[in-house]
């Protein structure tokens, strides 16, 4: 109910055009810079209505639910504590003036609230209330309410006064919400880009992987076709050898039969390591004592590289189930290849440890391995080191940095197909100028 009494700003004791309209002007300008809705309802409070010559003002927020509403603002006496409400103030939709208003969506005067039936007595009884519904976005989000000890204290001129206020306050209320959700749409686009590019990565390495995988096949599968080919011709050239070195021939050809035979050797030795690469090798595995096989393998020495290195043998190695020799063809060929990195000298460091692998540490073990148990041999040497442009191939066959002649580039190759057809997996890191480490992981089970 609207009240037609004379308005206050029509006495002695109102607030002059110019100083409402100076107020309103402040607050159009300071609304620009207002972060956040908790901020907005203390200013509408303190500094707008509090100097519009109001008395006191409360202002309260909606919930969700469009269902109560809750004090979140205050000035005048009811608000002695600053900037904090003390056990605020919760009104359902309907019930009181405020109620009413939020649920009718209007505003309302009250000349009188001895009168009233709707009025909800405070510890400070007043006789006059105005009330302003906040409406953003076709939602009611709060009201602004004032109260007055006179009667007939509110007319016509606080009422556009404060729906002014009201209508300015709310246009804020839909920005700050524009702004919310635009900061929303820009995180989850910013977490949606993340994944994306996450899930290209993802990709990407799998499809490097498949890429790797296919290239290892193919190259083994024409690897083995070549050898076995090879090994048949080869096989045809050194029985005509025997049979010349039976027939007998003259001892100036004694010593081209021999170079002959020694270049036979050294091909079917050539065969036997490319059909290690390709998987084809008849390996006879057997229960091995990995920290027993390496002892006995440094003990030999061969190359000289035996004084470079320094052993770090775990306790309590599992057993494992491997061949013998080709561990020890495998084991060969890394320290060789360590060796040959360290031109100036440097040490060598072979190290037997047990490895679980679980889903939980894949990032500490090469991506194809399958969760288990291992044993870990891995050989360190403080070499040049491998560019990481160059890592990707080193155990393809007959890929080597070696000068021309100085080796058949199946070293690695061997030890690759090696632990594929053992079941385990060889993983290397690198850096240039500090040296490499070749893992082989080795897994444990019992003998058939």
């Amino acid at each position: 109910m609207l009240s037609s009494v004379p308005s206050r700003f029509d006495n002695k004791n109102r607030t002059n055009d110019a100083q409402t309209l100076r107020t309103l002007n402040t607050f159009a300008v300071d609304l620009i810079s207002i972060p956040s809705v908790e901020d907005l309802f203390w200013y509408v409070a303190q500094n707008v209505v509090g100097r519009l010559n109001f008395v006191d003002c409360v202002i309260y927020q909606a919930d969700e639910n469009q269902t109560e509403l809750t004090q979140v603002s205050a000035w005048g006496e009811k608000n002695p504590f600053g900037r904090n409400i003390v056990n605020p103030l919760v009104i359902p939709f309907g019930r009181g003036i405020t109620g009413k208003v939020a649920q009718g969506r209007k505003a309302i005067i009250i000349g009188d609230l001895l009168k009233d039936q709707n009025y909800i007595s405070d510890t400070q009884p007043a006789r006059s209330e105005i009330c302003v519904p906040l409406i953003s976005g076709g939602r009611v989000v709060g009201v602004i309410d004032s109260e007055h000890p006179m009667p007939d204290a509110f007319g016509d001129a606080e009422l556009e006064v404060l729906s002014t206020v009201a209508a300015m306050t709310s246009a804020k209320l839909e920005l700050l919400a524009a702004t919310d959700r635009a900061n929303r749409q820009y995180h989850d686009l910013v977490e949606s880009h993340a994944r994306l590019t996450n899930e290209i990565n993802n990709r990407k390495a799998l499809e490097a992987k498949l890429y790797e995988a296919r290239k290892h096949e193919a190259i083994g599968r024409l690897t083995g076709r070549f050898a076995h080919e090879f090994n048949n011709l080869l096989t045809v050239i050194a029985g005509n050898l025997e049979f010349l070195e039976i027939d007998g021939v003259t001892p100036e050809g004694l010593d081209t039969l021999r170079n002959a035979k020694a270049a036979s050797e050294q091909g079917a030795q050539l065969i036997r390591d490319m059909l290690s690469f390709a998987q084809r090798t008849r390996l006879s595995p057997q229960l091995v004592d990995i920290n027993a096989r390496v002892t006995a393998f440094c003990d030999k020495g061969n190359g000289g590289w035996a004084a470079q290195a320094d052993l770090d043998l775990g306790a309590d190695i599992w057993p494992v189930y491997v061949d013998p020799e080709a561990l020890e063809n495998a084991l060969y060929h890394l320290v060789s290849n360590a060796s040959d990195s360290m031109p100036e000298g440097g040490r060598l460091r072979i190290v037997t440890a047990n490895f679980l692998n679980s889903m939980a540490d894949r990032n500490a073990s090469p991506s194809d391995l399958l969760p288990g148990r291992y044993v870990r041999l891995s050989i360190t040497d403080q070499g040049v080191g491998i560019p990481e442009d160059r890592l990707a191939q080193i155990f393809d066959p007959f890929y080597t940095s070696k000068a021309v002649g100085a080796g058949t580039g199946l070293g690695l190759s061997i030890v690759f197909g090696f632990m594929r057809q053992s079941m385990g997996a060889v993983a290397v890191t690198s850096n240039v100028g500090q040296g490499s480490t070749f893992d082989l992981y080795f897994p444990v089970c019992e003998a058939p």
